[in-house]
């Protein structure tokens, strides 16, 4: 099979064209970018949308923030939780909706969307333990680290079922067949797409080296999280099909970025548990269908 001659940059720009996110997601992103937005910008823009509305409403008032009043106005929400926070719910609700059309004898969607909204709620939540700035954005670099994958398999069916084909070696064997074939992998792909997007450079860049996070040239440390968070995610074992009262999983805490963040057992114990429950109420909320079926 012929190597595609590509960047990273030019694959963002072909899938760009085919699956671009939602109008309402964009103009909120350009907004959040602006420091002159106001929260009635935000709404005005918002209430245009009732099924979004309703989406950021629940996830509001999810376990996941914790309030102890019920927010009942998408104001008061907005007031609440925050410009920031609010760029994490809309591009959680929305990017679900973008990639479709995707074989299923590629990816199951729903077991896809599952683990990355586990990464997801598992980023914040380390991201939290270590005392990070703007734990928000760790919510959305987990739930879009992967984004890169759905990349490959739109554009390029064939190879990418060869390196699924690898899955029972090893991830770090289908990695590296990625970059053998592309030249990159999925991590840059979806980083270049995110630029493209117009995500803040804290989220994208987080993205790009978190299979490599010593090599970030941003934060490693914040690279070490994604990447810890990505590996228990992707250890969780069933992916919640059948009974979420599953065994932790047996995580390697000798690899590089467990070892340079220094996180103990018990931590990571405490943040599984925490994780599961809250990752199934976002998924129920952001793609109902997901949760059908478990």
């Amino acid at each position: 099979m012929q190597k595609p001659a590509l960047t990273p940059e030019q694959l963002a720009e072909q899938v760009n064209s085919l699956f671009s996110l939602p109008d309402i997601a964009l103009r909120i992103n350009e907004l959040l970018n602006q420091k002159s937005t106001t929260n009635q910008d935000l709404e005005e823009i918002i209430q245009n949308d009732p099924a979004l509305t309703t989406q950021l409403l629940r996830l509001v008032n999810s376990s996941y923030y914790g309030f102890p009043q019920e927010i009942d106005s998408l104001a008061r929400a907005i007031s609440i939780i925050g410009q920031k926070e609010l760029r994490l719910l809309v591009m959680a609700t929305k990017v679900v909706e973008t990639f479709k059309g995707i074989s299923e004898d590629l990816v199951d969607m729903n077991t896809f969307w599952y683990h990355s909204v586990t990464s997801a709620v598992i980023a914040r939540l380390l991201a939290r333990h270590y005392h990070q700035a703007n734990a928000e954005r760790f919510f959305i670099a987990g739930l879009l680290h992967s984004i890169g994958k759905l990349m490959f398999f739109t554009q390029y069916p064939e190879q990418s079922a060869h390196i699924l084909s690898l899955k029972d070696q090893s991830t770090q064997s289908q990695i590296q067949a990625e970059i053998n074939f592309f030249g990159f992998s999925y991590a840059e792909a979806g980083a270049a797409l995110l630029e493209k997007w117009g995500l803040p450079q804290s989220i994208w860049a987080m993205i790009g080296s978190h299979l490599h996070p010593a090599q970030s040239e941003h934060s490693v440390e914040e690279a070490c999280l994604l990447a810890i968070a990505a590996d228990i995610a992707n250890n969780i074992e069933p992916c919640a099909k059948t009974d979420l009262d599953f065994e932790e999983p047996e995580l390697d805490f000798t690899q590089p970025a467990y070892q340079y963040m220094q996180l103990q057992a018990d931590t990571a114990s405490e943040v599984i548990q925490e994780a599961v429950f809250e990752s199934f109420e976002i998924l129920s909320i952001i793609r109902p269908e997901a949760t059908q079926i478990y």
